[in-house]
């Protein structure tokens, strides 16, 4: 197929955080040194901001070195901690607040924020139009570019494909974005990310990567027991009774608003489990119900998020380009931050690049990215926090967390030892037969609700006559290996009600059916099936989440 073509001398995969502080730090270089580059950002989403989606309290380390001069420019930073507290959960009814002395520092968030991330990406993609940078929202990249060994850019999307892949009326193919240098900055799980590292190996020799997954709303609650800056975390409950890590958050930002999540490692074992349901029964809790009460829903959204920290790490760089941010799993757990950690690995790129560029490279690796990665202040907080993850894992979130206290407020540093945790998350499962059935309460509609009105309220939307995005290897093996064995933990395991064991409409049996439409990018089907039999790829550009203030 003949397709259009563009050049840049960066090109930049990815509207979030760590995509748009490269995109930004590339041209404030460019600038000072008086050079001219040419600089595109490409977003799958429908606008900047309509697919991120984090917690978040925001830590401003490297704002400030972006721009320094944040506040005059008038960044969404409109809410500062003013306090932490933390639960541990025992049961449905009963908390114990803990002593903030017994609290690891890394969760302290003095100095910090509460803000939607959704709104900086938009104001940073401002400020990158603003510096010369182009910002194409709506263009998903649906391949990389790989010619003789290098990474020469990415072919967007095609445009008005039908299911049975025939051309529509007003079919447009994608175009071929080519650069010197292509970073990828996709976010958690990024579907052309994910490839890189196995066409160039880049995760030999390291852990496997772990992940969570993160649901989301964001509420309107009675102003009376609104405190903006107040930072609630809990452990323990509901997560405990089914043998899984995780935690809670619960943030007030400002306008009346509050953000309430609940993050489910996906190294559970119970087949049964459901994060979305662990998720609606966390908000029945007497330290959550009481802040939502009188309340009303505003958004839903899930999201994968990168875990694994240091030890899981791939190589960051390869011939023609850079894999940053979540992308790689820059992520610090340790803190439940990721958007500073991106911030700065983009900041780091963009310096890498740009000494390249203009020693008159383009396509060879930039092997001096490790070097200066390894001198900075990221890799030193990712290496001191990477017995965390592993920790939890191996002996849950009491015992970890008292180990995470003893590295970060005793020692002051990390044990002499790294603990390793070498099992993928898809290979944790155990049969169904062996594990403890779950009985999820029905939704009140007040406070828990199902999974279809919470994607209604995610504004998810997806071209109906389109190729499903969500791609099996084998249509066999979810009826005839995954149902018997682990009573197909699709239909529990996604938030968004994709996958559903119906009965055949020729009453032959059931089948699986994949509701692709409801999809709102989180990955956790790519992540967590244990055949690794489904992989997700970028449906048409502008298509899934469209979050607001999230």
């Amino acid at each position: 197929m003949e397709r259009e073509s563009m050049e840049f001398d960066v090109l930049i995969v990815g509207g979030g955080p760590a995509g748009l502080s490269a995109a930004c730090r590339v041209m404030q270089l460019a600038q000072e040194a008086g050079e001219e580059l040419t600089v595109c950002v490409v977003e799958k989403g429908s606008e900047i901001g309509a697919h991120i989606l984090a917690g978040t309290v925001f830590e401003p380390t490297a704002l400030n070195e972006l721009f320094p001069d944040w506040k005059e420019k008038g960044a969404p930073l409109n809410t500062p901690v003013t306090r932490d507290d933390i639960f541990l959960l025992k049961n449905q009814e009963t908390a114990s607040k803990i002593p903030n002395g017994f609290v690891p520092k890394n969760m302290h968030n003095h100095g910090n924020y509460i803000i939607s991330l959704g709104n900086l990406c938009r104001w940073l993609a401002e400020q990158a139009e603003q510096l010369g940078v182009e910002v194409y929202p709506g263009f998903a990249a649906s391949e990389t570019i790989i010619e003789d060994g290098q990474v020469k850019g990415i072919i967007t999307g095609d445009m008005g494909v039908a299911r049975d892949g025939s051309e529509k009326d007003g079919f447009m193919p994608g175009m071929e974005l080519r650069a010197k240098y292509t970073l990828f900055t996709e976010g958690c799980r990024g579907h052309l990310g994910k490839r890189l590292i196995k066409e160039y190996s880049l995760d030999e020799g390291k852990d496997p990567q772990h992940y969570g997954i993160g649901i989301k709303e964001l509420w309107d609650i009675d102003p009376a027991k609104h405190e903006p800056g107040l930072v609630v975390h809990t452990t323990g409950w509901p997560l405990n009774e089914s043998g899984s890590t995780g935690g809670s958050f619960l943030y007030h930002l400002e306008n009346g608003q509050v953000y309430v999540g609940l993050i489910t490692d996906l190294s559970y074992s119970n087949p049964h489990l459901s994060p979305f349901e662990e998720f609606q029964r966390l908000k029945l809790h007497p330290e959550i119900r009481k802040y939502l009460e009188g309340g009303k829903r505003v958004s839903y959204g899930a999201r994968a998020i990168a875990k694994g920290g240091y030890n899981a790490l791939p190589k960051m760089s390869f011939p023609g380009g850079l894999l940053l941010g979540c992308d790689a799993g820059t992520l610090n757990s340790s803190k439940i931050k990721g958007s500073h950690t991106a911030m700065k690995s983009g900041l780091l790129g963009a310096e890498a690049v740009f000494e390249a560029l203009k020693e008159g490279k383009a396509g060879e690796e930039i092997t001096g990215f490790q070097q200066r990665f390894e001198d900075s202040w990221l890799y030193k907080e990712l290496y001191a926090e990477r017995n965390f993850g592993p920790a939890m894992h191996k002996f849950g979130n009491i015992v970890g967390g008292a180990i995470a206290f003893f590295e970060q407020n005793i020692l002051r540093g990390s044990l002499p030892f790294t603990f390793h945790d070498t099992t993928p998350d898809y290979a944790t499962l155990k049969p169904a037969s062996e594990a403890k059935k779950i009985d999820y309460p029905k939704p009140d509609n007040t406070l828990t609700f199902d999974r279809l009105s919470s994607v209604f309220i995610s504004n998810t939307n997806h071209e109906e006559d389109q190729p499903i995005h969500l791609k099996l290897t084998d249509p066999d093996i979810p009826i005839q290996e995954n149902l018997p064995k682990f009573n197909e933990p699709a239909q529990r395991y996604c938030p968004a009600g994709v996958y559903e064991v119906v009965e055949s409409d020729d009453g032959s049996g059931q089948r699986f059916q994949i509701n692709a439409q409801n999809c709102v990018h989180c990955k956790t089907c790519d992540i967590k099936d244990p055949a690794q039999n489904i992989t997700w790829v970028t449906p048409e550009g502008g298509g899934g989440p469209n979050y607001p203030n999230m």
